[in-house]
């Protein structure tokens, strides 16, 4: 269990780098990886959503079993969850992307948009919380400390891209990668850890 979690995890990042960067039209340094699924090709970052949400919470699962603090395998089931919700409610065309989509972020948005948002926080809000209680209950003092250092740069580095976004910044893409690369390694490298001997 603790495997898929981190097979997914690690796949989940894999899947919209190379997917971003073959995208006609799309800018992995302008656009968040959202709107991978929109266009053509979408499905296939809706797939990439449901199996890392799916993956982590069965890795989640694992955690528990392993003997980890339960309120650890409980929030990272929240951001599985979240991650799937991302998946089954897509983000509304905006910032030029698909090709003919307005440029900007339109003043109106779908209900679907908004569950989005929605689901879209809890993740960015579960993975920090997650790295909190780890850097609290993680035995190993290394885990500690790197668990708590990268809770406070994953919230900061949120913090700049929910910024990014409402200024529509040309850099909002990056920003969040900034936030997804290193916050999903350390997940796919917490379920390593407890991966028995």
């Amino acid at each position: 269990m603790l495997w898929v979690g981190a097979v997914g995890t690690v796949l989940f990042v894999m899947a919209f780098i190379v997917d971003g960067w073959s995208r006609p039209g799309y800018s992995p340094v302008r656009h968040p990886v959202s709107a991978l699924a929109l266009g053509s090709r979408g499905a296939v970052q809706t797939v990439n959503f449901l199996q890392c949400g799916c993956a982590v919470a069965v890795g989640a699962t694992g955690l528990l079993i392993a003997g980890a603090h339960p309120a650890l395998a409980a929030v990272l089931a929240v951001f599985g969850a979240a991650l799937v919700a991302s998946g089954v409610f897509p983000m509304d065309p905006m910032l030029g992307y698909p090709p003919g989509a307005p440029d900007g972020v339109p003043d109106e948005s779908s209900h679907r948009h908004r569950l989005h948002d929605i689901a879209g926080a809890a993740v960015f809000l579960s993975l920090p919380t997650a790295m909190v209680i780890a850097a609290l209950t993680l035995p190993g003092t290394g885990w500690r400390i790197g668990s708590g250092v990268a809770a406070v740069a994953l919230f900061a580095t949120s913090v700049r891209f929910a910024r990014c976004w409402e200024e529509e910044s040309a850099h909002l893409g990056l920003v969040q990668r900034g936030v997804i690369v290193p916050g999903w390694s350390w997940l796919a490298a917490l379920f390593v850890l407890h991966v028995p001997a």
